[in-house]
């Protein structure tokens, strides 16, 4: 009995020891996440081709855990624009997006965004996406 006594003090202090750092890998810890978005047209759309056609932009912004559930967090359509309207990269429309209370062990981001393309009712969608991680920067740039 005398010799499992002795051992007592010996495990006490290596649970001790190993109970912080289990801990702080076991608490989650909140990170705050900001994205640029910059629309922009890719052209001048000065010929008379695309005097009919417009654009509208939708950027959506999901939270993506580890299991694959998506929530989104943030959802904006920009107005409907002819394409000749939309400014240039120097002058591009600028977008800034916080997201607070994201878990960065277990989440990350992924922004995606719908360009509309409209010329004299025909449409065309294009796709987009980017998923966002502490190891890259929230920078996307959308061009029309």
């Amino acid at each position: 009995m005398n010799k499992y006594l002795a051992w007592l003090p010996a495990f006490i202090i290596l649970a001790v020891v190993i109970y912080k750092p289990v801990k702080e890998a076991m608490e989650t810890k909140l990170v705050t996440k900001s994205i640029s978005v910059s629309v922009y047209k890719s052209s001048s759309y000065t010929s008379l081709v695309y005097n009919n056609t417009s654009a509208k932009v939708n950027i959506i912004v999901e939270k993506v855990d580890t299991k694959g559930k998506r929530m989104i967090v943030w959802d904006k359509k920009l107005e409907q624009k002819y394409l000749s309207e939309y400014p240039s990269v120097e002058n591009a429309l600028k977008e800034n997006i916080t997201i607070y209370n994201l878990d960065g062990k277990k989440e990350c981001l992924l922004v995606h965004y719908i360009v509309t393309y409209n010329s004299k009712g025909s449409e065309l969608q294009m796709h987009g996406s980017t998923f966002l991680n502490d190891n890259n920067t929230g920078g996307i740039d959308i061009s029309i």
